[in-house]
């Protein structure tokens, strides 16, 4: 009798769910769906790329086993992945032994080393060359779709979005993005690459590294072939130069680039740049070159709020096809403020760790994660942690404690929120106030006053604000 697709997965689900734990099961199994059985191929369906290399790396065994069991030794597997929520793309899964795994079809639409280097393209080309041949060096997974908007990025956002629509024809040329490392340029500046090449397949579109360039100008003269070097980069419709700040102090591969510079821009090509200081802060930049960087518009990527830290969360999670309970997710973001890249690394080992170690995620396993994993970590106190800590102890909604309410415990509540955000933050009295619900520094600095008296004069007072700042100080 001839078995559907549904059957055939239904049973080797029996079949797995006796050999692993129940929190894996339903962690990593639960959410794949059957698509298709055909000529011995099982198709699955899985969430996210995160998904299928979770899976290959622990259960590969595991799923041979059982579908050869249902399937006789020929039968196969194949997954279908959805990616960016929009397209699904099959990759074929042999089932002989594990090594051949890493041998996949050339024509596979998915790129397997993520977070790997890849070879750079000879920059090198013969005059005349198809500019399509050029590799652009861009990460499908860099998308606008995975880039989360809020208060911290919208001007950078928003002009890279202008940009990638008309290339080379706005006032944002060059666009120069800056923030300190994790917060998204990175991301941002291949997302608006991916985008140009969406709406201009005829554009040739390249992202480099200024480490990468700098290596190949200094083999360019190493071959005697600078004009090559040249030549390339004049080609490029739009280039984008990650971390331009490692240029700093090298004068000749300056001034190549500001050659290069000089004629995309004259040709109206697109230049993005990204550096982790603004121009008029980047040290060791020859003044022509910097004078360039700020003809365009020089917008920063912040640090994130709150509420964008767990839209990135959230977003991370949907995208990858995990579940994570809501307090989980704002002790993460309340606990990592300062980088989006750690931030995204925290939930993965927690959910790593729920795995391999068979227990749910709870909020004391985060708890645990976290302070294992901010000790290894710059963590730097927030206003809205410091929040957070307040409102955990007294039991209040942070939005409550940031109402205008004159009531006794609230304002209290308020009062110490703003004392430790003086004292452990670099904030000024007037950003503490208007975080802080809207507040001016006169009030901020009264506050401080009162918390101040009270702990001089009140035993109680003192104690529970102690209690405080041990949790805050942890």
């Amino acid at each position: 009798m001839t078995q559907n697709h549904i059957t055939v997965w239904n049973n080797c689900l029996e079949v797995i769910h006796d050999n692993i734990d129940h929190i894996a099961f339903k962690n990593w199994f639960g959410p794949i769906k059957a698509v298709q059985l055909k000529n011995n191929v099982l198709t699955i369906q899985v969430p996210s790329q995160f998904f299928y290399e979770w899976i290959e790396e622990h259960y590969i065994h595991l799923l041979r086993k059982t579908i050869k069991k249902e399937l006789g030794k020929d039968g196969k597997l194949e997954y279908s992945i959805i990616m960016s929520n929009k397209d699904k793309h099959a990759i074929n899964l042999p089932t002989t032994n594990r090594n051949a795994t890493k041998n996949r079809p050339t024509t596979m639409p998915l790129d397997l080393n993520r977070g790997k280097s890849k070879s750079f393209p000879n920059p090198f080309i013969i005059p005349g060359i198809k500019k399509i041949n050029i590799n652009s060096q861009l990460n499908e997974n860099y998308s606008f779709d995975n880039f989360v908007e809020g208060e911290c990025n919208r001007l950078a956002r928003s002009a890279g979005f202008a940009v990638a629509q008309n290339p080379g024809k706005t006032s944002f040329n060059p666009l120069f993005l800056y923030s300190n490392n994790g917060l998204g340029k990175t991301h941002l500046s291949q997302a608006i690459g991916l985008e140009v090449k969406n709406n201009y397949p005829e554009k040739t579109v390249l992202y480099v590294r200024a480490e990468q360039f700098l290596s190949q100008f200094i083999d360019s003269i190493r071959n005697n072939s600078t004009q090559d070097f040249v030549h390339f980069y004049q080609v490029i419709d739009v280039l984008i130069m990650d971390d331009i700040h490692v240029l700093a102090g090298k004068e000749k591969t300056q001034d190549i680039f500001f050659n290069i510079f000089n004629h995309l821009h004259q040709n109206g090509k697109q230049l993005i740049i990204t550096s982790d200081k603004p121009p008029v802060d980047l040290a060791g930049i020859t003044p022509r070159l910097l004078s360039r960087f700020k003809w365009g518009l020089a917008a920063d990527l912040q640090t994130p709020d709150l509420e964008t830290r767990i839209a990135i969360l959230n977003n991370k999670l949907y995208k990858d096809g995990l579940k994570m309970p809501e307090d989980v997710i704002e002790y993460l973001a309340y606990s990592i403020s300062t980088s989006v890249r750690e931030l995204e690394g925290a939930m993965v080992s927690i959910v790593a760790h729920s795995s391999l170690n068979k227990k749910d995620i709870t909020l004391d396993l985060a708890r645990n994660m976290i302070d294992k994993f901010v000790k290894n970590t710059t963590r730097e106190i927030s206003i809205d942690y410091i929040q957070k800590i307040v409102s955990d102890y007294f039991n209040i909604p942070v939005d409550i404690i940031n109402s205008k309410t004159r009531k006794r415990e609230i304002v209290q509540a308020r009062q110490i929120a703003m004392y430790f955000s003086k004292k452990y933050t670099n904030s000024s009295l007037a950003a503490i106030g208007v975080h802080c619900g809207n507040k001016d520094h006169a009030t901020v600095l009264h506050a401080c006053r009162v918390v101040n008296n009270l702990l001089d004069t009140d035993k109680q007072y003192r104690s529970y604000v102690g209690d405080i700042e041990k949790k805050i100080k942890v």
